[in-house]
């Protein structure tokens, strides 16, 4: 009888040893899959056409008395105006700044700046704007020929925006996250499992480069050199896998 009983304790203690086994094993198992995420990057890629250009210059006169270059920078000015003119930009739409001017004084045989004044440098800058960008464009690679009738005109690098970037930023990022959602779900979709809730989303920086362009910066890209742009953007999400 003490056999029996004895073997009674050994299968009972092995049942409950065993099936404590398995509610460890299921419990562990459940728990690991819930603390399972994912994280996936997701991105958008929009091209625009700028629809604003800037474009910026400086007459420049140079003469031995300071007299003598203001009168230089002013013979030099209504020629430009009349250019301006020409090619659609009226004196009104023209943004003038004020003169300045600089003293240039004689280099020692080092080099080194002496105070011996040898002439006087005038100055003034001048802007504009255009919705018509190409027009902007034609302008900048054309105006350096006003040389030939006397104007020393430095021209800028133009300058092209578009005016309605804020609206597309909201939709490039709406799409960037719609791409990490489909991306996501593929991914847990080939491993038979099942996408759960969004844990975190973050947003990259958004690059505005020239189009087909590979320029890229932890800081964001804001061209401004091209007409035509790409703007890319970035977002990285996290989720819950079933």
């Amino acid at each position: 009888m003490s056999e029996k009983k004895y073997l009674i304790h050994v299968v009972i203690f092995s049942a409950v040893v065993l099936l404590s086994a398995i509610i460890l094993s299921s419990t562990w198992r459940a728990n690991a899959s819930s603390n399972q995420n994912l994280t996936v990057t997701g991105s958008a890629v929009k091209d625009i056409v700028s629809d604003l250009g800037v474009l910026r210059g400086s007459i420049v006169a140079y003469a031995p008395t300071a007299v003598e270059a203001f009168r230089i920078l002013n013979r030099q000015r209504p020629i430009l105006m009349k250019y301006l003119e020409a090619n659609g930009f009226p004196a009104g739409e023209v943004n003038q700044f004020a003169i300045t001017s600089t003293a240039a004084f004689r280099l020692s045989e080092t080099g080194i700046p002496t105070n011996i004044i040898d002439g006087y440098y005038y100055n003034q800058r001048f802007e504009i704007r255009s919705k018509d960008v190409n027009l902007i464009q034609k302008i900048s690679l054309d105006i350096s020929s006003l040389i030939e009738e006397g104007v020393n005109f430095y021209v800028e690098a133009p300058e092209y925006y578009y005016t309605n970037l804020a609206d597309v930023k909201i939709a490039i990022q709406a799409e960037a996250a719609k791409d990490a959602l489909t991306r996501a779900e593929k991914i847990v979709e080939a491993t038979g499992r099942k996408l759960g809730d969004l844990i975190s989303a973050r947003m990259g920086v958004l690059q505005i480069t020239p189009k087909n362009s590979n320029l890229i910066s932890d800081f964001g890209i804001n061209d401004v050199s091209s007409i035509e742009k790409q703007i890319t953007g970035v977002v990285s999400a996290s989720f819950t896998i079933k």
